[in-house]
């Protein structure tokens, strides 16, 4: 049985938490693949709203298997937070929450490197959640991080005081002004282990593998977006994990002819949190009403999104590099009132017209190219069927599937579950 990839094709905050959650159904293991707290899933349900950061967005179905992949990084703090928000609502997590062993794990130390790091660059800041999650991924590629299945060893806390002590030595270095009690951080994150080591670890390359022989579905579930990807996004603006479908190669153990649908997931405009370049960013009120109507806040920081239009050449690419099989539109509801709506599908770099990604977005090289489209003014939010849409909003649908030679097989019209409307492929 072939997995299947779900992944954002943006810079990330598409909504792929609303739609692991529809598709759930459909799976009997979620797996997250790659990626830190600093994901904000979140989904909406029976009128509550649920923001998760670690845990695959399938947690709240009966009878399904959540899996936090190696390619993780686990702060066990955020992640005890997480189990007791679901305790509260009587999900039992424990009979369906299984964690790799090879899944390595932030330490409060990790956090505090990143806050020294990011206060050192002073203007040149990446735009870092604060989380700790660049110094993991340092520490993994750099062969000293910590794993999970570290906590079943006997000299845990040794391998534990060698890391911080070498942590700290580090932050001396950056030689900034950051105020911290280790001892106190320390004391939180001991408790929170204890409470991580209450839960089920496995070897999950070979769970997933003998799952596959047992013919069980298997849904690949992403955080952030393509665009962020640390090879294949707007680098140094990026996160520090493959967030491209390469990614759930590495990050569950997948053997590449293993992987089945690849689904991509694209708001029907473009957001962007923190620092970097953005093609198609709107600073009038346009881009303010895209912000107020969808509520562009980060789910994890609370950050204001950067709004613009639609940018086709930086989706084009992200399809390609994933091998994207099926689009989902997001956030279509939120475009209802534009007289017109406008979509990049090019760029003028350096003079040229080119239709293809390059190697440098800055604005100083890139100017978008846009085609109009006619907006549409109908209340989407209480539509269910795709017979009920707009005539504008089909059109600006068949316009994409044109231009991106993909089909578009749901439109979210609102954030709850049942806000979704399923087209044929």
């Amino acid at each position: 049985m072939a997995v299947d990839l779900l992944l954002g094709l943006q810079w990330g905050d598409e909504g792929k938490g609303k739609i692991v959650d529809v598709l759930t159904s459909n799976y009997k293991i979620i797996a997250r693949f790659q990626g830190g707290p600093n994901a904000g899933h979140t989904l909406v349900f029976n009128g509550k709203k649920h923001v998760l950061h670690t845990i695959p967005s399938g947690i709240f179905h009966e009878g399904k298997t959540n899996l936090v992949g190696n390619g993780v990084v686990i702060d066990p703090v955020i992640f005890k937070g997480e189990l007791d928000k679901l305790e509260a609502q009587q999900v039992d997590y424990r009979k369906s929450l299984v964690i790799s062993r090879k899944a390595h794990i932030i330490l409060p130390t990790h956090r505090l490197l990143d806050a020294a790091s990011e206060a050192s660059k002073g203007k040149a800041k990446i735009g870092s959640t604060l989380k700790g999650i660049g110094p993991t991924y340092m520490d993994k590629t750099g062969r000293n991080g910590l794993r999970v299945g570290d906590l079943e060893l006997s000299d845990w806390q040794e391998r534990y005081r060698a890391l911080a002590d070498k942590h700290e030595a580090m932050i001396a270095f950056y030689n900034v002004d950051i105020e911290y009690n280790l001892a106190e951080l320390e004391a939180e994150f001991f408790k929170a282990i204890a409470v991580l080591k209450s839960l089920k670890f496995i070897d999950s390359e070979e769970f997933i593998y003998q799952a596959q022989k047992r013919g069980e579905t298997i849904l690949a579930e992403g955080a952030q977006g393509s665009l962020l990807d640390i090879d294949f996004g707007t680098y140094p603006f990026v996160t520090s994990s493959n967030t491209t479908a390469a990614g759930a190669c590495t990050g569950l153990g997948v053997a590449p002819n293993q992987i089945g649908e690849v689904i991509g997931i694209f708001k029907a405009y473009t957001t962007r949190v923190g620092s970097g370049p953005f093609p198609t960013e709107l600073f009038d009120e346009d881009g303010a009403t895209m912000s107020r109507v969808g509520n562009e806040f980060g789910a994890t920081t609370g950050r204001p999104r950067r709004c613009g239009w639609l940018d086709l050449v930086a989706l084009r690419y992200a399809c390609q590099v994933n091998g994207v099989t099926q689009l989902m539109m997001m956030k279509g509801d939120v475009l209802s009132g534009f007289k017109t709506l406008k979509v990049c599908t090019a760029y003028n770099y350096k003079g040229e017209v080119i239709s293809h990604f390059p190697y440098n977005i800055e604005p100083e090289n890139v100017e978008p190219i846009y085609t109009e489209v006619d907006g549409w003014a109908e209340d989407l939010t209480e539509m269910s069927e795709s017979s009920q849409l707009p005539k504008a909003l089909n059109a600006y649908i068949d316009f994409l599937e044109k231009e991106l030679e993909i089909p578009i097989t749901i439109v979210s019209v609102g954030p709850d579950r049942k806000q979704t409307i399923f087209r044929k492929k």
